[in-house]
């Protein structure tokens, strides 16, 4: 299974028609989906498709027509997600109607063939799940966990201020517990 790193845009024009597909990491789905619509108010479509993991490490997999032919558009950019193997991953494509109708076939083709454009752009990488850990430390320690952290590669999800700092961080298995155990005489874990 594969993931990505940031997001990509990939855009393809089918008879006047504009298809603009947006590859975002699951997190980004729906925040991505608002800002496209204020972006473009006058697209005719915003079609979904998304794949992520649950708590459970089950894919769940969503996609929506948004107003297409049942089947001709969300389905299939569903497709390519899947048959890339992509996970913890969404795709929205706008679409602005050139005027001319493309079909059911034209616009299987037209979706598939642009979510395939943004998936060869994306930067992927090796799927691997990650761990979540609440750690507080006192405010003198802030620089000294902001480098580990960044040298460990992992993720900070929230960053609490009160009379101490509380992180939420987020890695791979390995690299947590390697960052944890640099850290282990200043952190409180939660």
């Amino acid at each position: 299974m594969q993931t990505l790193k940031g997001d990509f845009t990939a855009t393809l024009e089918v008879k006047q028609s504009k298809f603009i597909a947006h590859l975002v990491p699951y997190e980004l789905y729906k925040t991505t989906l608002k800002q496209l619509k204020i972006q473009h108010p006058k697209a005719r479509h915003f079609v979904t498709a998304y794949r992520y993991l649950n708590e459970y490490s089950q894919a769940v997999e969503h996609s929506s027509d948004d107003g297409e032919p049942k089947g001709t558009s969300g389905k299939p950019s569903l497709m390519v997600l899947q048959g890339e193997e992509l996970i913890n991953v969404a795709v929205v494509i706008v679409r602005y109607f050139g005027g001319t109708k493309l079909g059911t076939g034209g616009l299987v083709r037209a979706y598939s063939d642009v979510v395939n454009l943004v998936v060869n752009k994306a930067n992927l990488i090796e799927y691997r799940e990650e761990n979540t850990q609440i750690i507080e430390i006192k405010y003198g320690n802030i620089r000294l966990i902001d480098y580990e952290i960044k040298a460990d590669n992992i993720t900070v999800v929230e960053k609490k201020f009160d009379t101490s700092v509380v992180y939420t961080i987020k890695g791979v298995k390995e690299s947590l517990e390697n960052f944890l155990a640099k850290v282990a005489r200043i952190v409180t874990l939660r």
